[in-house]
């Protein structure tokens, strides 16, 4: 059986395409209240550890794959998506 642990967890995206192919979600990184609350009811064996920048990588449990969903969709659209500004006339 495959494992996995997912930073930047968000309401566990990862961790869901995780399951439906076999694979086991041992831990999520995420620090929003909302999105770990959601992946509690979803996953309630899921260790939640916390803030990403505050992890020791060899105090987690080990898993076979590690994913990340950085950066969350509010700071990629500043960072990513350039912003149309319209030029004076």
């Amino acid at each position: 059986m495959m494992t996995m642990g997912s930073l930047f967890d968000g309401i566990g995206g990862f961790p869901l395409a995780a399951v439906r192919n076999g694979i086991t979600p041992v831990w999520a990184s995420e620090i929003e209240a909302f999105p770990i609350e959601v992946t509690k009811i979803r996953f309630p064996e899921m260790l939640h550890v916390g803030d990403i920048i505050k992890l020791d990588g060899a105090t987690l449990p080990p898993v076979d794959v590690i994913t990340g969903g950085s950066p969350c969709q509010d700071y990629a659209e500043e960072i990513v998506i350039p912003k149309f500004k319209p030029q004076p006339l």
